[in-house]
């Protein structure tokens, strides 16, 4: 008689090989924080200026011991009131960049990216996904997600999402259990921390009334003439009562935040404007051209034939929430990140319904035993003490995380450091979050990325000046704009260079400043 291989259940490692060699989640680990960290990832991840707003604001809280209510880094918007929604988030990186530089943002920021895709890769294998499967999902993913893999506080609200998930995906499936049911009560208390880094714990209602959707149904459709049918009406119904009972709390647990009820009341008013929502380029739909959106599209198409194949066994919330990835998706391109680990999510475990045979069983086999995690830990901390070595290890400097000198003005605002302006200096949005970062609070900006601050009649004028339609003036003169840097090739650059009003002092590969005065 053959003798079959034993499943993984039964398959015991020895306890030297569960330490010494990695999991297949762990390489992954160690090779996303490494590309983080030591490449020029590190560089990209600081594209966004506006994560030198975030920094100047956490420093200021530890400065201060108080929340800013008032907008202290614009000259147009000084005094008036500013939510800083994302405080907790500031607090921390500005402690990082103050004790160790923009190295010590991305370090953080890369344990971050590490853990959301490492952890669900980590999350598919133990679901009984096939190795290979999950390992292409996660790439895709990962892949999508690079359209706005920043240094912001949104990779935050990735992990949560993450967290959330697979929290209500346990609970769903083992809601008869005690175990099963008393993790959901983990979700209040991680709502008061999500309500404070970042806007996205709106996603975390969205995720809950899901699943209370799909548990409802079951309910009610369940007609418990069987015994098993009993069983699953019995369940669904514990789970309603559960996730009400987990969403009102989480909902009590978002109220606790600087602002209060005005905090959703504020996001509300800025999701819905329809002006800022139509050019603020990260939520205009993305442009499938680019290898991010392609990643994304495949992931649909994966979503929609796994969907037609296995629909029968889908979970109806797992329908429902392949229905909100998809179309957030493809609404904004900011919501490619979440839409695509979502999808991941969802779809993975029902690869797992066929058995695997060969090579990816006996992977999975030996994948069950290796739960340590001791080599992400070791990476973890090896990474930070290269962090407080100002990057260096050895010889060589390993880390190097800093604007790009190419995407930002940075010999611009050298120059002006050294002219020693302190006027409010105009720049495009996209830029006043580097300024703020240099000079404040030496120097204001007229304006930057904060959207919400702003609002739609600030931004209808400021985009006629960028733009140079008619009128384009009358932005200058209303905010009696002193200094102007912006990129060399702008529409706004070329009427500045034609104009007797305004002089070139400076100019490089990158930006020009332009100072009010008379004919050149």
């Amino acid at each position: 008689m053959a003798v079959g291989y034993r499943s993984s259940s039964s398959t015991e490692q020895p306890a030297w090989l569960r330490l010494a060699v990695p999991s297949v989640a762990d390489a992954f680990f160690l090779a996303v924080l490494g590309a983080v960290v030591f490449t020029p990832l590190a560089v990209r991840l600081l594209g966004d200026a506006g994560v030198g707003w975030h920094i100047r604001t956490g420093q200021l809280i530890l400065q201060t011991h108080a929340i800013p209510r008032l907008d202290p880094f614009s000259s147009t918007m000084a005094g008036k009131p500013w939510f800083a929604w994302e405080w907790l988030y500031d607090l921390g990186v500005g402690e990082l960049d103050a004790r160790l530089g923009l190295n010590g943002v991305a370090w953080f920021s890369g344990v971050v990216i590490a853990a959301i895709f490492a952890g669900t890769l980590h999350w598919l294998i133990r679901r009984g996904v096939n190795l290979l499967a999950a390992l292409t999902l996660v790439l895709l993913a990962l892949g999508a997600s690079m359209i706005h893999l920043l240094a912001r506080p949104h990779l935050l609200s990735w992990l949560f999402v993450v967290i959330w998930f697979v929290i209500l995906d346990f609970c769903e499936r083992n809601c008869l259990s005690r175990r099963g049911r008393i993790w959901l009560w983990i979700l209040p208390l991680l709502m008061l921390v999500w309500a404070n880094v970042h806007g996205g714990f709106l996603i975390g209602f969205v995720l809950l009334i899901t699943f209370w959707l799909a548990a409802a149904w079951n309910w009610f459709r369940s007609n418990g003439d069987r015994i098993e049918e009993s069983l699953q009406k019995i369940a669904a119904r514990h789970l309603v009562f559960d996730l009400t009972w987990v969403g009102l709390l989480s909902a009590a647990a978002s109220l606790v935040n600087p602002y209060g009820w005005k905090l959703h009341a504020h996001i509300y008013s800025y999701l819905s404007d329809r002006f800022l929502m139509d050019h603020i380029q990260e939520f205009q739909s993305p442009d499938f051209h680019g290898v991010a959106e392609k990643c994304f599209a495949l992931l649909v198409l994966i979503t929609l034939g796994t969907l037609a194949w296995r629909r029968r066994t889908a979970p109806r919330s797992g329908v429902l929430l392949m229905l909100f990835s998809v179309y957030t998706g493809l609404y904004s391109s900011r919501n490619l990140p979440v839409s695509s680990l979502l999808l991941v999510m969802v779809v993975g475990p029902l690869f797992s319904l066929s058995p695997e045979r060969g090579f990816f069983q006996r992977m999975a086999a030996l994948q069950s035993g290796l739960r340590r995690h001791i080599w992400p830990a070791a990476a973890i901390l090896l990474t930070l003490v290269i962090t407080t070595k100002g990057g260096h290890a050895g010889s060589g400097r390993w880390m190097d995380a800093h604007f790009d000198s190419k995407r930002m003005p940075v010999a611009a605002v050298d120059y002006l450091e050294k002219r020693g302006v302190k006027a409010p200096v105009l720049t495009p949005d996209a830029w006043g979050g580097y300024l703020i970062y240099r000079r404040y609070p030496l120097e204001q900006v007229v304006v930057d990325d904060r959207h919400d601050l702003y609002g739609r009649q600030f931004f209808k004028s400021y985009l006629k000046m960028v733009r140079a339609e008619q009128g384009w003036q009358d932005f200058l003169q209303e905010r009696a704009v002193q200094s102007v840097l912006f990129p060399r090739d702008a529409a706004l650059t070329s009427l500045l260079m034609e104009s007797a009003n305004w002089k070139a002092v400076y100019r490089d590969d990158v930006a020009v400043i332009f100072e009010r005065g008379g004919s050149r």
